[in-house]
């Protein structure tokens, strides 16, 4: 009886610290977002691999239009097939051809090869558009709203190929503008 006990305290326990375990130290969000506010996180999982972690912060408040998504990758990828997805998840959520492959082109050029544990953090900013990060230093920007609304659409577009990690990012709260629909 005691050995059940302890799996079933085991296996809670595994539970809940699983479930907080996905949020990134928002120390490098917190200057640009004054202060960070992690919303949700949640795991991409792909025919049983885990393939990253991901984080959602928003500014100091829910109206904020600040935000961030933080991705700490469990498997290594190069910079060039995170730009290929990212150019495939665009094109799902509706991104004509021609401008996804133009911001994939683009995103190539500075994208880094990652290893398992690294992070690649995104940071929406409305007159600066999208700054990226890697482990916590910057590595560029690309300015614009469509940019920032394609990107940031492959994680909380209502078409994103991930509903589940999309329903885990924003929790109970609404999408940040600029995906304000109704909710």
């Amino acid at each position: 009886m005691k050995a059940y006990q302890f799996l079933v305290s085991l296996c809670v326990a595994t539970l809940l610290l699983s479930s907080v375990g996905f949020a990134h130290d928002a120390t490098d969000m917190n200057e640009a977002l004054n202060p960070a506010r992690l919303q949700g996180s949640g795991r991409l999982t792909w025919w049983g691999l885990n393939i990253y972690d991901a984080s959602f912060y928003r500014g100091p408040n829910s109206a904020s239009a600040e935000f961030a998504i933080d991705l700490r990758y469990q498997k290594s990828f190069s910079g060039n097939s995170i730009a290929n997805r990212v150019v495939d998840e665009m094109k799902r959520i509706g991104v004509p051809d021609i401008q996804a492959v133009n911001w994939g082109k683009r995103l190539a050029t500075f994208l880094p090869n990652v290893e398992s544990g690294q992070s690649l953090t995104a940071i929406y900013l409305p007159k600066q558009g999208t700054i990226f990060f890697h482990d916590g230093k910057q590595i560029a920007q690309i300015l614009g709203i469509d940019f920032s609304k394609a990107f940031f659409g492959i994680w909380l577009d209502p078409k994103t190929s991930a509903p589940q990690l999309r329903t885990e990012l924003l929790g109970q709260s609404c999408p940040p503008p600029p995906f304000n629909e109704a909710c």
